[in-house]
């Protein structure tokens, strides 16, 4: 069946959210790890050689791939009795069919329509072509816009509900590398509306800083090593 997107954020139904909870994922041990630690930027301005199309086609296809990794992760924890919903800090994700009726669903149930949704756009010729001299369709940024916009719902749920997870199979690194490569790419073309990632911005805005460089031992006068220091060894 087809999928369509609609607006689909909104607030509990006059309920206190839950936003009000420590979110563990900004605390800065967990910040701090990452898988790379220079400026993500450099990884997705788009190269002088390469077609635009072609470099959103290969990066959200990327996206894509990496983000249903990650969320595979943590799978078997996230089901319809623990994610009754699709939620990420006060906002709960509803799908909208093809004729826009509005479903709320667990969370496992709307990920599989984002992946399902994704995987059938970046595998067909029509829409993502692989072959040389294919033209891209005029749809194409829109389609690009709504696959990350998906992606994006799945990287804010991944943290809001499964960060405990992640952690315990120390994959924080590889989430934050991953998020920050995602927010960084989707800024730089313009691909989700700011008021859609807003609610992760807290977390986007130390992310997306590289990370600082560790601090260097302070430096000694070059003198002949006293007979106490000859087998100090530096921790770095």
């Amino acid at each position: 069946m087809d999928w369509l997107m609609g607006k689909s954020k909104t607030k509990p139904n006059g309920k206190k959210p839950p936003a009000e909870e420590k979110k563990q994922y900004l605390e800065p041990e967990f910040t701090k790890i990452r898988v790379v630690d220079f400026d993500l930027k450099e990884l997705v301005v788009l190269p002088r050689e390469i077609d635009l199309n072609e470099w959103l086609a290969s990066n959200t296809t990327t996206f894509f791939n990496l983000i249903n990794l990650q969320y595979s992760t943590i799978s078997e924890f996230c089901t319809g009795d623990t994610c009754q919903a699709m939620t990420a800090c006060n906002t709960i994700y509803y799908w909208y069919d093809e004729r826009g009726k509005k479903t709320k669903c667990t969370a496992p149930q709307y990920v599989d329509f984002v992946m399902s949704l994704c995987q059938k756009l970046v595998t067909d010729e029509e829409i993502f072509p692989t072959k040389y001299g294919k033209e891209f369709p005029n749809s194409f940024e829109s389609l690009v816009k709504k696959i990350c916009r998906y992606l994006f719902h799945v990287l804010a749920h991944l943290y809001w509900a499964h960060f405990k997870e992640t952690v315990a199979l120390d994959l924080q690194g590889h989430l934050n590398t991953l998020y920050a490569h995602f927010i960084v790419f989707v800024r730089e073309f313009n691909l989700v509306d700011p008021k859609e990632t807003c609610i992760m911005d807290d977390l986007s805005e130390v992310l997306c800083t590289p990370a600082p460089l560790p601090a260097l031992a302070p430096s000694t006068p070059a003198s002949a090593p006293s007979p106490s220091s000859q087998n100090h060894v530096t921790e770095r």
